[in-house]
């Protein structure tokens, strides 16, 4: 994966986790980020108090941002401009990644008549607060519809390859942000308002949901080397086949089969399945990928088969 190295980075996109104000005791419920933590995986969390006020950021870069600090964004606006520095430094690719994925939705949305509403990441460590209450890294990726925010904690991208045994790499990275984008796009469309997130099992709302958004991320990575910054020049150049090959091998590690199995104790439970299993997951992917199409990621429709 490689990006244009003159195309322009937009870092407002990217702020200080649980910077954007509003209360933390409206009870909201956050959608799972896929299947990315450990067993007994977590599709929601209720109010908590993990964080005692708000914590000032260090003006550092992101890989080295230490527990309970949060994302410089003035620091990342100095150092992330252009796709050159996107290919020298893991945060900056990280900016560039949002930039496309949510230059593809914006478009998107125009060409169908809607309007897509910009969504910031927030990238963590440790633990955050949100505007549905508190979470820890144990969470993984996940966002909230009560903000409209994405939320990150920059440890799983090694705990990725160290705990779950994937391969990683920048466009697994940028698979995981897509996915989470695609709760953003259920929200705005009003799919997610829908489903009862606690109801699990192998044909449940929460598994359509997460795999839906798998489907979106597949979309995206299909026109990602021909969405357009404000310049007009794409940021993305090239996405290798190595690089979806990377993207299918995290998708069968945060399968619910997979990390039932290798993280549980051996025993595959499908009754507690809340995002797919690891052929569902990079079905779906697979599916928006060729396809390019969003309409082909109707999990919802009872003809479908979720595989």
């Amino acid at each position: 994966m490689r990006f244009n190295e003159n195309a322009e980075l937009d870092t407002s996109q990217v702020q200080e986790a649980g910077g954007s104000g509003g209360g933390f005791g409206g009870g909201a419920i956050a959608v799972g980020g896929g299947g990315l933590t450990v067993v007994g995986v977590v599709i929601f969390f209720l109010i908590s108090n993990f964080l005692g006020g708000g914590q000032t950021p260090l003006p550092l870069s992101l890989d080295q941002l230490p527990a309970g600090q949060q994302a410089d964004d003035q620091r990342l606006a100095q150092e992330c401009r252009t796709g050159a520095d996107a290919n020298r430094r893991d945060d900056c690719a990280l900016v560039a990644s949002i930039n496309s994925i949510q230059g593809y939705w914006n478009d998107q949305f125009k060409r169908s008549g809607g309007r897509y509403r910009t969504a910031p990441t927030n990238f963590f460590r440790g633990s955050v607060q949100t505007a549905c209450g508190g979470a820890t890294s144990d969470v993984g990726p996940f966002y909230c519809p009560a903000d409209s925010e994405v939320y990150i904690d920059l440890d799983f991208f090694k705990d990725l390859q160290t705990r779950f045994g994937a391969r990683g790499g920048q466009f697994v990275e940028a698979y995981v942000l897509a996915h989470e984008y695609g709760h953003h796009v259920q929200n705005l469309l009003g799919t997610s308002s829908k489903v009862d997130p606690r109801k699990t099992g192998p044909t449940s709302g929460a598994v359509r949901l997460e795999l839906q958004a798998d489907c979106y991320a597949g979309v995206w990575a299909n026109h990602a080397t021909t969405v357009p910054t404000k310049s007009g020049q794409p940021l993305i150049e090239d996405i290798t086949q190595d690089d979806v090959n990377r993207a299918l091998d995290a998708a069968e590690h945060i399968g619910d089969d997979f990390i039932q199995a290798e993280l549980g104790g051996g025993r595959v439970d499908e009754s507690k399945f809340s995002h797919g299993s690891s052929a569902q997951r990079e079905k779906w992917f697979t599916t928006g990928l060729r396809s390019g199409n969003p309409n082909t990621c109707n999990t919802f429709d009872p003809k479908v088969s979720l595989g």
